[in-house]
């Protein structure tokens, strides 16, 4: 059985609907709609449970997953750059201007040829379905034709996704060969490609989304990027871009327009709910009261953040400031397409934070940051459900009223790489054991909606 709508699975697994509490469950009973929304559901010892259970047996909806296969729900990648997937884990020995100016815009420009174009989100759509990402937020390209076969292939291949048409008119940092002619020629491309997939005959459940693309300030003049948060508003259409990333990037800012990267935003109208702020390593205090009010959120990115952002995201102040925050690849400034390599990064990058290494202090003295570690805990809910809430959407948990996104975990898959041992271990460090632990290879199935997207059905 490919699909799961209209059925009731028999399943047991893990899912953090609350940032730092992990919820377990053994041979839960899930009732998923015929639109593949979760309906019901009841784990063992409930009083719905007996009477469910008969009743789904009865009717032949009842599927039972196998014994030691654990159901995680899918993962939200909330920033990707999908035209350098080629790139992916090159160059990555330069500062970020230079990555930007001699190596992803020239790849890039490429995406003018829809063959090319084609090839690569063909192939990025379909690994990132096979690596357990079931939401996708994607910045394109400014090529029109390139940007609404994206949008189609997800549409197409079952990935719920929100697509932009990156928008960038610039002179002084963009090069001539790849920016918009001009600030109209911007916006109705921009405008073309929301009506685009609003109007997309295959795309009546919204699975795939417009989203307002300004690729970041120093790319954008202004007048740019007042049309734009206007535009956005007008639209009633989630936004996304960098903000205060890098040194440079950061510094640039303040340099052109004399306040930080979230203040400018916020007066081109561009920070509103659904906006997704990448980065934010160089954030003030008050800019994260400024994305708080505005009901923002931030993509925290670790991975690549090592590479191309000079600091470390303050994860855990952000988080108990309240602000929305989920994680990205950041393909291809992150090396890995896989949101297992987004957890453990977010880990280990608090850990960064957490002590100096000073060998003439103490360990005490050291550190300076204070309270900043975060656990598995708290990255797998920022990886499932945080994700789902900092673009609006229920996703990331197994509740009533949520989507049935999920994937299936086999510990023993061949060429997997998780090794339980259950008579030493059990509980939630089960789970971190596979999200520290698990590969490509030990995702059997993959769900989006309650259809079979992605894994061979047989291995269920």
């Amino acid at each position: 059985m490919k699909d799961f709508r209209g059925k009731t699975i028999r399943a047991s697994g893990f899912h953090a609907p609350v940032c730092g509490e992990i919820v377990s469950f053994a041979d839960a009973l899930i009732a998923i709609s015929n639109d593949g929304l979760i309906e019901s559901v009841y784990q063992a010892g409930d009083s719905a449970y007996d009477q469910t259970l008969s009743a789904a047996k009865g009717d032949g909806r009842l599927i039972d997953l196998p014994a030691g296969k654990i159901l995680l729900p899918g993962f939200v990648d909330l920033h990707i750059h999908a035209p350098q997937y080629p790139q992916l884990g090159t160059a990555l020995d330069v500062p970020l201007e230079i990555w930007l100016q001699n190596h992803t815009f020239p790849l890039e420009a490429r995406y003018a040829d829809l063959a090319f174009a084609r090839r690569s989100y063909s192939m990025l759509v379909d690994d990132l379905l096979a690596s357990g990402t079931t939401t996708a937020v994607y910045y394109g390209t400014i090529h029109d034709e390139a940007n609404r076969l994206l949008a189609d292939l997800c549409i197409e291949k079952g990935q719920r996704a929100f697509v932009g048409k990156v928008a960038m008119d610039n002179p002084a940092e963009c090069p001539d060969y790849y920016r918009d002619e001009s600030i109209d020629a911007a916006l109705k491309a921009t405008t073309g490609l929301i009506d685009h997939i609003r109007g997309h005959p295959d795309n009546e459940d919204g699975l795939v989304r417009p989203i307002v693309t300004p690729r970041f300030i120093p790319s954008c003049t202004d007048d740019l990027l007042t049309e734009l948060g206007a535009l956005a508003k007008e639209h009633d259409c989630h936004t996304q871009t960098h903000c205060s990333e890098s040194d440079w990037e950061h510094g640039y800012v303040i340099d052109r327009h004399g306040m930080s990267d979230t203040e400018s935003l916020d007066r081109f109208g561009l920070l509103r709910a659904g906006t997704i702020l990448a980065h934010g390593n160089f954030l003030f205090s008050n800019d994260m009261e400024v994305i708080k009010m505005r009901q923002s959120a931030v993509a925290h990115c670790p991975l690549s953040n090592i590479y191309f952002s000079d600091a470390v995201f303050p994860l855990k102040a952000a988080l108990q400031k309240g602000l929305r925050v989920g994680l990205g690849t950041d393909i291809s400034g992150g090396p890995s397409c896989s949101m297992f390599d987004s957890v453990r990064s977010t880990v280990s990058s608090a850990r960064q934070l957490e002590r100096g290494t000073d060998p003439s202090l103490s360990r005490d003295k050291r550190s300076t940051q204070g309270d900043v570690r975060i656990d598995f805990r708290e990255a797998f809910h920022l990886a499932t459900a945080g994700g789902g809430a900092a673009v609006g959407l229920p996703v990331g948990a197994f509740a009533p009223g949520y989507q049935f996104d999920a994937i299936l975990i086999d510990p023993e898959a061949k060429s997997g790489t998780i090794r339980l041992w259950p008579e030493l271990y059990e509980g939630d460090q089960i789970l971190q054991t596979i999200l520290f632990t698990a590969s490509r290879a030990n995702i059997a199935s993959v769900w989006v909606g309650g259809k079979h997207r992605s894994g061979d059905p047989d291995r269920q």
